[in-house]
């Protein structure tokens, strides 16, 4: 196919491309989200929870069992940002796809793991409040979609 019947089929589906200003315009208006602001918003929120946790119950293993929930989280989410952003992820959308579930594979083993470890580390563990911890922690997700960043409308 030519250049000229690749431009009648955009036309004739409804998709037309975007000029290298529009796109620039739109990348402006749409900034993406680094995964490292997750990570990080991840943190600050695991930290609150265990010192929540240990303002609650003022007991500190209650606290650290919440912060073993919450590091489960954090360090496999931090694995995950880390290979997606390494250049095997980049060189072509193959890569990328099998990049995206070879990590996702290990940041599932690595939340395991953590788990497991706190299991036979922390002396007198609460699973409830390592739960909490993990699952607030997870919610960091929800947070960065609501207020990932100031949105503008792009401009025709």
């Amino acid at each position: 196919m030519g250049l000229q019947e690749d431009t009648e089929d955009s036309l004739d589906s409804g998709f037309v491309p975007l000029t290298a200003e529009q796109a620039q315009r739109f990348r402006r208006a749409h900034p993406s989200l680094s995964p490292w602001w997750v990570v990080g918003g991840q943190l600050v929120v695991g930290l609150v929870v265990a010192l929540f946790t240990w303002a609650i119950t003022q007991k500190s293993v209650m606290a650290v069992s919440a912060l073993c929930g919450s590091l489960a989280v954090i360090v496999s989410a931090a694995l995950f940002a880390r290979g997606l952003m390494g250049q095997f992820a980049a060189l072509n959308p193959a890569n990328a796809v099998t990049s995206f579930f070879v990590w996702e594979l290990v940041k599932i083993v690595v939340t395991v793991a953590v788990l497991l470890a706190a299991h036979y580390w922390v002396v007198d563990l609460s699973w409830p409040a390592m739960l909490v911890g993990l699952v607030v922690t997870i919610k960091v997700y929800w947070l960065a979609l609501l207020f990932g960043g100031k949105r503008q409308p792009v401009e025709d």
